[in-house]
């Protein structure tokens, strides 16, 4: 009687290092994988965020740190990866130049405990995460409110570690529109807590 041999665990992304091309396009075809951003998942696969991480981390070496808008979709407070993704590295690290156009590469001063590691992924911190996006001036204002809004939801302490990390950061700019975009974020943090909320329980 023949034996079945059991086939090997498939790695929560794939892309072209693991298989040829043509293969991961016929297993998307077979109902096997699905596209996600550069890469391609088992259809199993559950929605996590260090699932999310490995999919970012495609889009560049793993020495880089995902931040902003991409850190934003590791930590679930945005539907997508956004087409530019975002990474960012301590200052004065030594890193290869990125020529990919869909990715952005800035230095930062970061702490250890601003990071938050995935297996090999690093990710910037969900409080790092919100006051990177507080007070970055290339985003709208109604675009950081939502995604940091989506983010406070689901955390009650997240609010208080933002006032307290923006009070401290010494000669921050772009500071008042900072807390004007996290007063308006924790509004919209609030509606959703509201919406989602049984109404005996109100």
């Amino acid at each position: 009687m023949p034996q079945h041999v059991p086939m090997a665990r498939l790695p929560p992304v794939l892309d072209t290092d693991h298989l040829p091309l043509a293969e991961l396009c016929a297993a998307r075809l077979d109902g096997e994988l699905y596209a996600i951003d550069d890469g391609w998942a088992p259809i199993d696969e559950p929605d996590l965020p260090g699932f999310r991480a490995a999919v970012a981390a495609l889009r560049a070496p793993r020495s880089l740190i995902v931040e902003r808008l991409s850190a934003a979709w590791v930590h679930g407070a945005v539907d997508a990866p956004p087409p530019i993704a975002q990474f960012c590295v301590p200052l004065r690290s030594r890193i290869a130049v990125i020529a990919d156009h869909r990715s952005i590469v800035r230095e930062v001063r970061i702490d250890d405990d601003e990071i938050t590691w995935f297996g090999d992924i690093r990710c910037t911190s969900i409080v790092r995460t919100g006051f990177d996006l507080l007070r970055d001036p290339t985003l709208g204002d109604g675009q950081v409110v939502e995604v940091v809004g989506a983010m406070l939801a689901p955390r009650p302490a997240l609010e208080t570690a933002l006032r307290e990390r923006l009070d401290a950061a010494a000669r921050m700019p772009h500071r008042t529109t900072a807390r004007s975009r996290l007063d308006a974020a924790a509004l919209v943090a609030r509606s959703r807590c509201d919406r989602v909320q049984p109404s005996l329980t109100r």
